[in-house]
């Protein structure tokens, strides 16, 4: 038997080896092709693919929603860099533009007639209306410090009622208007004890350790220059919140990631912090220039309050009412805790239980117990905006409901 030109002895080549042979293109070396790599920008294709969806959203939560309507899972979502789907739904708001909503789905035309935005003169004005009621309640008590109990005590619950309508006036307008819904309600109540300690609790410390008060005959004495400074302090704050919520949005639309969005957002809520601060000392200083009667140690206890009431408000407006409400009642509850320690320690049979806060009233001062108070109260609502205010859902309206729920 004779063999194939070319072919070993004894092999014969059939005649689908032959074509499988011509038809095979000659193959490069494995090791020479360069690995297959992966986008850069993973989540870039999500963008496109659900553009829509982001563009029309209203907060992350509803990009999250379609995202495992989609059957996008948290398994999913790390393949995308991402340790859940609402972290990957937060990337998503922040990076994807937002659409004009008379273009949404299903949005029917305009209404007819809109509601006029009040104008940023009427709003100013409402902001500085605290400080004028404030001044003008101070001079009406100056002026019957002559008059009996009663009519010291009609002119002074009158400027109070005004007060707090102004300032009610104030925080519903402008950058100070709540986005999110009202908050809890007890938000009031802790304001108005942390204010009215501000105004009258350094004279009732220092008669509760005295042994007293004794009404009417002791007539409880107001810190005026503290009260002016904060009414007054409305308006600074209201410029303020709206450099933040400013400034916050541009750098929501330029970031692209949640880790920029947050190492952007974590200076500008700093920045706005000391600004409010060093116009709250402005106030603070001048109004105890003019009115006096307030020593150094107060003046501060005014300053950590006014922080302390600004940070509240800045997260209660971005979507965190239940956090402001708590570092409100946290600095509440220590202040209340100063008197009702010295009322306890006189009951019959109980230890002296009010002695570190006589120590303290004594050696500092009765101010040092809201300083203390209202200074932990707004170091741990810093700590927690340097945290909750760096998400997407904190810079956008969320007509849904506050941004705490939607935060996994």
């Amino acid at each position: 038997m004779t063999t194939p030109e070319g072919g070993a002895p004894g092999a014969v080549e059939t005649p689908g080896e032959a074509r499988a042979d011509r038809a095979a293109p000659p193959r490069k070396d494995a090791a020479a092709r360069p690995p297959r790599r992966g986008p850069a920008d993973p989540v870039r294709m999500l963008m496109h693919r659900h553009q829509e969806l982001c563009a029309h959203a209203v907060d992350a939560l509803e990009i999250a929603a379609g995202l495992e309507a989609h059957g996008v899972t948290d398994r999913t979502a790390a393949r995308f860099r991402h340790r859940d789907v609402f972290s990957l739904a937060e990337e998503l708001y922040a990076r994807v533009p937002r659409a004009d909503p008379a273009t949404a789905p299903g949005a029917g035309p305009p209404p007819a007639t809109a509601p006029a935005r009040r104008s940023r003169t009427l709003c100013g004005a409402l902001h500085l209306l605290p400080g004028a009621v404030c001044v003008a309640a101070a001079a009406a008590l100056v002026s019957v410090t002559t008059a009996p109990p009663a009519v010291r005590t009609a002119v002074g619950a009158s400027g109070l009622v005004l007060l707090a309508l102004a300032v009610r006036l104030g925080v519903r307008s402008g950058p100070l208007r709540l986005r999110h819904g009202t908050g809890p309600r007890t938000a009031g109540l802790w304001v108005a004890w942390t204010a009215g300690y501000a105004v009258y609790g350094d004279w009732l410390l220092g008669q509760l350790l005295a042994g007293g008060p004794d009404l009417p005959p002791a007539a409880p004495r107001a810190a005026f220059a503290p009260a002016v400074a904060l009414a007054f302090a409305l308006a600074p704050a209201a410029g303020c919140a709206h450099w933040f919520t400013v400034r916050g949005r541009r750098v929501l639309a330029a970031s692209r990631g949640l880790g920029e969005l947050a190492a952007r957002v974590r200076p500008l809520l700093l920045a706005v912090t000391l600004l409010f601060l060093g116009a709250l000392g402005v106030l603070l200083l001048g109004a105890a220039a003019v009115l006096g009667g307030a020593d150094p140690l107060a003046l501060g206890a005014a300053a950590a309050l006014g922080v302390l009431l600004f940070l509240a408000r800045l997260l209660a407006v971005h979507g965190f009412p239940e956090a402001a409400a708590t570092g409100l009642a946290s600095a509440a509850a220590l202040e209340a805790l100063a008197p009702a320690l010295v009322l306890i320690a006189r009951l019959p049979g109980v230890p002296p239980v009010d002695a570190p806060v006589a120590a303290l009233a004594t050696t500092v001062g009765p101010a040092a117990v809201p300083a203390l108070a209202c200074t932990a109260a707004a170091l741990g609502l810093l700590v927690h905006g340097l945290r909750a205010l760096t998400g997407a859902c904190a810079h956008w309206p969320a007509p849904s409901g506050p941004a705490e729920a939607h935060r996994p």
